[in-house]
């Protein structure tokens, strides 16, 4: 054991007692060791970064966010502890801190690659690609040839519209480490295949690799499809869409059941009125808000290339605003403790913390965007705890929109999107809570139709900018260009506004049939 943790000598014990509580859940066993510990050394940043870990496994947010901002006001500098504890600060959506523990960091050149690649990671995931990209050079330039390196720097030049040198990344990534899965699934989505140039022979290789994991097959079976789909061979390209359906499914824990009580209980939650009431005190939030791959990152860009507002992209400030104000840390945007305790909560205070913690990146911008599709089942919460805010609600065709989150491999967050009936029953749970939404808060929410938007942007756009309080600019018919998109849909927006004549989910028509009686139910 001796050496094993980056702790004093003397501490030892203790955390090798609290690990061996954790191990077996038993979180306040294991808090009770820590503290033993922190006790001999108040200000261990190890231990106070453990306490974070399993207060936060308790569902102890605000103390597992005490115990973060402790251990980072140490002033540890220690790589290994810093790549610890700057991705506890992400969860609390402490950026300003976790860009003072990258600093003590520098200069890069310093700095081994994997932590490169790590703060990288970081920065990507709090939506600062463009600094994310400065870490990547750095590590790339250390060794031109490491391929984590290269498929680190490709998403996110993805990210930053950069897609020819993602390309040239993922090329000499793949011919140095052919094994690696997500190379392929990158490769898929960065252009579109023709006969002449596509991957599909060496994608099938690798799914027949002896002892692939689920996650590989997952992300090859949807870059099998995607590239399939391209070369129009739509029977093969369903066969691999469900190969990676069904590996991806299979490491989640998902029950319809569980939501639905979910949205029950939203429903069934205190919606007291919340008019709207603007201020110059303070700026005024506009929540983009759908189900994922409605078309809301579309209209955060129309809606960012006005003069007067700033898109910030997807962020989770809403929701650590809302896990403080209930003092839960639940998996996901919400769950049914969080809703239970928000009916005593002061969501008041919970507004004020988000205009906080959003603050930083707005410069003096007055009017904001955030783009987090979730927020749909925070919607009620945003109207009494923003009173100035706007909520733009995203809809489009069910079809096209179940189709479009069934081929999209998302992270863990959208564990209902694997399956075609699972898929179906969520976004009519969305249906009916935005149904309520609407009904309770009616000059807060507005219904932008993505069907509209593509046929008469300017007349759709007119009509969100008169909600958003803006007068129309037509620089809101283009999507705003030179800005980085850190969705999904990073590679789709580039384009200019398109109208498809047939709809993507047409050719699989024949296999998609029981989801859509499942939407028409």
């Amino acid at each position: 054991m001796s050496g094993r943790h980056p702790a004093p000598a003397p501490l030892w014990p203790s955390l090798d007692a609290a690990e061996a509580r954790a191990s077996e859940q038993d979180w306040e066993g294991a808090i009770a060791a820590y503290q033993r510990a922190l006790a001999l050394v108040p200000d261990d940043p190890y231990t106070l970064v453990q306490l974070s870990y399993v207060h936060s496994l308790a569902g102890r947010y605000r103390l597992a966010r005490q115990y973060a901002r402790a251990a980072a006001r140490t002033g540890v500098a220690t790589p290994a502890l810093l790549a610890e504890l700057l991705p506890r600060l992400r969860t609390f959506n402490e950026v300003a801190t976790m860009l003072d523990c990258i600093g003590r960091l520098l200069p890069m050149s310093r700095m081994p690659i994997p932590l490169l690649i790590a703060v990288a990671a970081q920065l990507s995931y709090v939506n600062l690609p463009q600094r994310a990209i400065a870490f990547l050079d750095e590590a790339r330039r250390a060794d031109p040839d490491f391929p984590p390196t290269l498929l680190s720097r490709a998403q996110v030049l993805i990210y930053l519209g950069r897609l020819e040198e993602a390309a040239q990344d993922l090329d000499r990534a793949l011919r140095r480490a052919p094994e690696i899965a997500q190379g392929y699934w990158l490769q898929a989505w960065v252009g579109r295949q023709t006969r002449q140039r596509h991957h599909v022979d060496a994608i099938r290789r690798e799914l027949a690799r002896p002892g692939r994991k689920p996650e590989d097959v997952a992300l090859l079976g949807f870059a099998l499809h995607k590239e399939l789909d391209d070369l129009g061979e739509h029977e093969a390209a369903w066969e691999a869409l469900l190969l990676g359906c069904r590996a991806k499914r299979s490491r989640l824990d998902y029950d319809t059941a569980r939501s639905e009580a979910l949205f029950d209980a939203l429903a069934a939650s205190p919606a007291p009125p919340a008019p709207l009431r603007t201020t110059e005190a303070a700026p005024t939030p506009v929540f983009i808000v759908g189900m994922h791959r409605s078309g809301t990152t579309l209209l955060e860009q129309l809606l960012d290339a006005h003069p007067r507002v700033r898109g910030l992209g997807e962020l989770y400030d809403f929701t650590a605003a809302m896990r403080q104000a209930t003092d839960h840390h639940c998996r996901g945007v919400a769950d049914l403790t969080l809703v239970e305790r928000a009916r005593h909560a002061d969501l008041a205070a919970a507004g004020r913390e988000y205009l906080d913690g959003v603050a930083w990146r707005l410069g003096d911008a007055r009017c904001f965007s955030d783009k987090l599709p979730s927020n749909f089942l925070h919607a009620g919460f945003i109207a009494r705890a923003l009173p100035q805010a706007r909520i733009l609600h995203m809809v489009r065709d069910p079809m096209e929109t179940c189709f479009s989150n069934l081929r999209e491999l998302f992270s863990e967050a959208n564990p209902y999107s694997y399956d075609p009936i699972e898929l179906a029953d969520y976004h009519r749970l969305h249906d009916r809570l935005m149904r309520h939404w609407r009904a309770h808060y009616p000059d807060r929410i507005l219904e932008v139709d993505y069907a509209r938007l593509t046929a008469d942007p300017e007349g759709e756009m007119r009509r969100v900018a008169a909600f958003c309080g803006l007068e129309f600019d037509p620089a809101m018919l283009q999507p705003a260009s030179g800005r980085a998109v850190v969705t999904a849909s990073a590679v789709q927006v580039r384009d200019r506004i398109q109208r498809r004549e047939q709809p993507k989910w047409a050719p699989y028509a024949r296999w998609l049939a029981p989801m859509r009686e499942r939407l028409q139910a």
